[in-house]
């Protein structure tokens, strides 16, 4: 990737950032979710895994990358997600990470994290509203899909 290129999607990521948070821009508009995780971890050439933190209406509290992996995985730890979720107050998530590959089909393992996922934060009253696979050129929802 051109150095301009990545300029301007590092730009694009900071204006959306900045919509997320000051103009009530909602997480239940699932174009809008996909792009924003798309800019910011599509481009990487090794899989990270992220957590949109929401509040009670959906509005993003925080998004956090949380793990860093290889080229084909990343190992994800549920404790460390619930760990985040209480200490920013979320009531729901939509989690997303990256494939490298460029596929953006989860596979078995992406189903099994999910649901773990989903178990653990129930436990704690948080929602799990999607988990979103990214790759430079589509996006792939558990939600749309009835995964989640």
């Amino acid at each position: 990737m051109k150095k301009e290129d990545r300029a301007i999607i590092n730009q694009a990521q900071k204006i959306l950032e900045g919509l997320y948070k000051t103009e009530d821009l909602l997480a239940n508009d699932p174009k809008a979710v996909m792009t924003y995780c798309q800019l910011k971890i599509a481009e990487k050439d090794h899989e990270l895994f992220g957590v949109l933190f929401l509040n009670q209406q959906h509005r993003l509290i925080k998004s956090k990358i949380l793990f860093r992996g290889t080229i084909d995985s990343a190992a994800v730890y549920p404790r460390e997600v619930v760990k985040e979720a209480i200490a920013c107050s979320s009531n729901a998530v939509i989690y997303f990470h990256n494939h490298p590959g460029g596929t953006p089909s989860p596979s078995e393992a992406d189903k099994a994290i999910t649901r773990k996922l989903s178990e653990a934060l129930i436990l704690i009253d948080v929602r799990s509203l999607d988990h979103i696979i990214v790759s430079t050129k589509e996006c792939y929802s558990f939600a749309e899909h009835g995964l989640i």
